[in-house]
């Protein structure tokens, strides 16, 4: 029986006794074992009424039990639904009733607060926690170490992520077992990864970033990842000589150019360092090799994606572009109205075609139709320039979307809880240049006539509401947003406005 992505990923470690995983205590976990864990996992959450085709969401810290039900929802057929564990109850309210979720594992002190959601959509609440510990766990104890996979053929749904749009509604990205497997191929091709590679793991296992791009490419070449919690300098440093490859944000990169434990000697055993999922300033790119000796690689890819482009290994990484089409991915650069291919160095939107480009969003024909062409390119939305060489410039999001911290940041959503804000005339909210972030979240409001607005009552009034990485860091009160003659706010201009918040000297 075939199952395609647990054949290339899992299936030829069964018997591997080497390295997987070496944890923040130092200690080692082999291949062999990692996969008895998921089957001892896919057992309990059999148990829990899970069947090939349903969905599994998760919402826990990172730890090597929360990787293990990746594992386990793929071997058993299972779409695998990962949620950043900032979200509040509401927001996973919304993707656990959108995605009709068979199960919900979540921390244990998130449970209370997420009964009720999984009562609502009829869906089964285990609980897992940092340590390892929870019902799910429990329930694994003692089952079969053996669990046969589900037959799943490439087209099959592996994975939903969800993304949001400028109306605010979150979409679900439809991964497929093919799409996955693709861009893993990809990217072992065009970074060289082997067994012998080390990767240094910081990375959320919530987003693609750490998940289906540093974790697939390990698993598909029997590398070792030394899996850290989170982004923590001293760690970094301290584990920085084991490690071979480091994937990160601009943050990690912006934190240790702030240490001067940062020294080329730390990292003579390094083969690469990999920047995504928010823009690296030229400036970071310079400094660290500067510093280092050694050339960030820059890529490019998105949720309903993962990776399109990438700077080369061997060839010239470029500041500020983010780099030539990976290996079996097309990309163009068109005229968003016509989808016509613009002239060299002319900026139009980001389309790509290819194995790695997502079946579609979850009950939305409509959109889904709305964002693919007639010949298959995907619309990404993303605004860019292309050279004679093949390198991708991105230079703006035509949707306005914010990255902050590698996290997307969709304004729509925060612009629809400031405007019920009593006294909230009307919002808008922009991303502005960030020393550590990439972008910092600000937010512009009006008040209604005779009506007194202060910044800390509106910024606390988002805490509950929002996760924390969504919620503005600054919120600024003014006269009036400025318009254009069809009556649009322009954000250009507010951040032109406010882009020295984050950023002015003195």
């Amino acid at each position: 029986m075939t199952n395609t992505l647990y054949d290339a990923l899992f299936r030829p470690h069964e018997a591997n006794e080497g390295t997987f995983l070496v944890l923040k205590d130092g200690s080692e976990v082999s291949y062999a074992a990692f996969l008895k864990l998921s089957a001892r996992v896919a057992h309990a959450m059999a148990g829990a009424g899970v069947q090939p085709g349903d969905r599994v969401a998760l919402q826990a810290r990172k730890s090597l039990e929360a990787l293990a039900v990746y594992a386990a929802a793929m071997r058993m057929g299972a779409v695998f639904l990962p949620l950043n564990s900032a979200y509040t109850a509401a927001e996973v309210d919304y993707f656990v009733s959108d995605a009709s979720a068979k199960l919900l594992i979540c921390d244990s002190a998130s449970a209370s607060a997420l009964r009720p959601v999984t009562d609502k959509a009829g869906a089964v609440l285990l609980t897992l926690n940092g340590d390892g510990s929870g019902t799910l766990t429990e329930r694994a104890a003692g089952q079969p170490e053996i669990y046969a996979p589900a037959q799943r053929g490439p087209d099959d749904l592996a994975a939903f992520l969800y993304t949001s749009g400028t109306t605010g509604r979150s979409k679900g990205a439809m991964l497929t077992h093919d799409n996955l497997l693709s861009n893993a191929e990809a990217l072992v091709e065009a970074w060289h990864f082997s067994k012998e590679d080390v990767l240094l793991h910081a990375l959320p296992i919530f987003h693609t970033h750490g998940l289906f791009v540093a974790t697939n490419v390990i698993l598909l070449t029997g590398g070792s990842m030394i899996f850290l919690p989170g982004l923590d300098i001293d760690e970094l440093v301290a584990n920085m000589p084991r490690a071979t490859t480091m994937m990160g944000v601009p943050t990690f990169y912006t934190r240790l150019l702030a240490d001067p434990r940062l020294t080329r000697d730390l990292v003579r055993h390094m083969r690469l360092f990999v920047s995504g999922s928010a823009p690296l300033l030229a400036e970071t790119h310079r400094d660290f090799e500067a510093r280092t000796g050694m050339r960030i690689l820059e890529r490019y890819g998105m949720t309903e994606t993962n990776m399109n482009t990438s700077n080369p290994y061997d060839g010239e990484r470029r500041a500020g572009t983010v780099g030539q089409p990976l290996p079996g991915v097309s990309v163009r650069i068109a005229e968003p109205d016509t989808g016509k291919p613009v002239a060299t160095g002319e900026i139009g939107v980001i389309e790509v075609k290819g194995r790695n480009v997502f079946k579609g969003y979850w009950n939305m024909p409509e959109k889904t139709a709305q964002e693919f062409r007639a010949d298959g390119y995907f619309i990404t939305g993303d605004l860019a320039t292309q050279d004679a060489d093949g390198y991708v410039t991105i230079v703006g999001r035509a949707k306005d979307l914010i990255i902050a911290g590698g996290y997307n940041i969709y304004p729509k959503e925060i612009e629809l809880l400031l405007d019920e804000v009593p006294g909230v005339e009307e919002s808008a909210v922009i991303g502005v240049p960030h020393p550590d972030l990439g972008e910092g979240v600000v937010g512009v409001v009006t008040a209604r006539k005779g009506a007194i607005l202060d910044e800390t009552r509106l910024l606390d009034g988002l805490a509950s509401k929002l996760a924390r990485f969504k919620q503005p860091r600054r919120i600024f009160v003014i006269d009036e947003l400025p318009r254009n003659t069809m009556g649009k706010v322009q954000k250009n201009l507010l951040r032109q406005r406010f882009a020295e918040t984050f950023t002015a000297k003195g």
